[in-house]
């Protein structure tokens, strides 16, 4: 009998942006019933899926409590309702630091309290809790007026309930990009590059606009520095669970002193299954493990 297998979407984007049609193939080659599912579709009995896979749930970030709920109530998901409590808010950011992991240098900044804003260089800020550079703005500290923009930028965000992430803005991604690492059961799959999204002194995305950003994604192979970090990170994320995280995504960018983590995603990233050959297929199998 084969196993029935939801990929969860949202309703505003039910299928979502292509990634995972090649997931559903493979699936279904291993004789699997696989479906884009919306989380967030009236009258759906999750309990009637052997397994359900968070993948373009990407409207969860206006909506984080509902969300929460949901996961709460579904039986066999992957990744693990604790783990997508912790990750559908950046303030993870910090535990990642202070367990010793090179991190890009943040500051949390919640409702109420005045974001100590850099003197110098170009730096973001963003909501701690966001997908897709939504929210997210680029200032740079030399120009006449960016100090303000971004304060009040930051009032804004928590006008909406949100914290704040402040962060230098690392120039590397104009040239080298980020390098994005994805692992299943926890063995590296691949990467890819991910080419800058955000335009220097301007808000980027604001809630009520698409749900995500078109990426300028291209292959990569990364360096055994960032794949030794990325394999760090997984490992801490991974520590305490009775099984293998289903599938991670590591955002990387080069640091004055090696890799540095930007993201570590856990929840609904994209995977990049166009990118790599036999990607699907090797997530796939991770999923079918876990029903069989």
């Amino acid at each position: 009998m084969s196993s029935r297998i939801a990929l969860a979407s949202c309703l505003d984007m039910p299928t979502g942006d292509g990634d995972d049609l090649p997931l559903v193939k493979a699936l279904t080659e291993l004789g699997h019933q696989a479906s884009m599912v919306p989380w967030d579709q009236p009258g759906v009995d999750w309990a009637a899926f052997d397994v359900t896979v968070i993948r373009a749930t990407w409207d969860y970030t206006t909506r984080r409590e509902e969300f929460l709920d949901w996961v709460a109530s579904v039986p066999r998901l992957h990744n693990p309702a604790p783990v997508v409590v912790r990750n559908t808010d950046k303030s993870y950011l910090a535990d990642l630091a202070d367990a010793g992991l090179p991190v890009v240098a943040t500051q949390l900044v919640p409702p109420g309290t005045e974001p100590e804003l850099p003197e110098s260089g170009e730096f973001v800020l963003k909501p701690s809790i966001g997908a897709g550079s939504r929210g997210a703005g680029r200032f740079d500290a030399s120009r006449p007026g960016a100090h303000q923009q971004a304060r009040e930028h930051a009032e804004r965000l928590h006008a909406a309930g949100r914290t704040v992430l402040v962060q230098p803005y690392l120039d590397a991604v104009d040239t080298a990009g980020e390098t994005a690492l994805i692992f299943f059961d926890g063995v590296f799959s691949h990467a890819v590059r991910k080419g800058p999204m955000l335009r220097p002194d301007a808000r980027h995305q604001v809630e009520g606009e698409a749900l995500y950003v078109e990426e300028n994604i291209t292959r990569r192979t990364p360096s055994q520095a960032e794949l030794a970090v990325a394999e760090r990170v997984f490992s801490y994320a991974n520590a305490g669970l009775p099984e293998n995280l289903l599938y991670a995504r590591i955002d990387l960018l080069p640091g004055p002193a090696g890799p540095v983590v930007v993201e570590l995603e856990l929840v609904e990233p994209s995977l990049f299954l166009l990118y790599a050959d036999g990607a699907a297929d090797r997530l796939a199998a991770a999923i079918s493990a876990r029903v069989n």
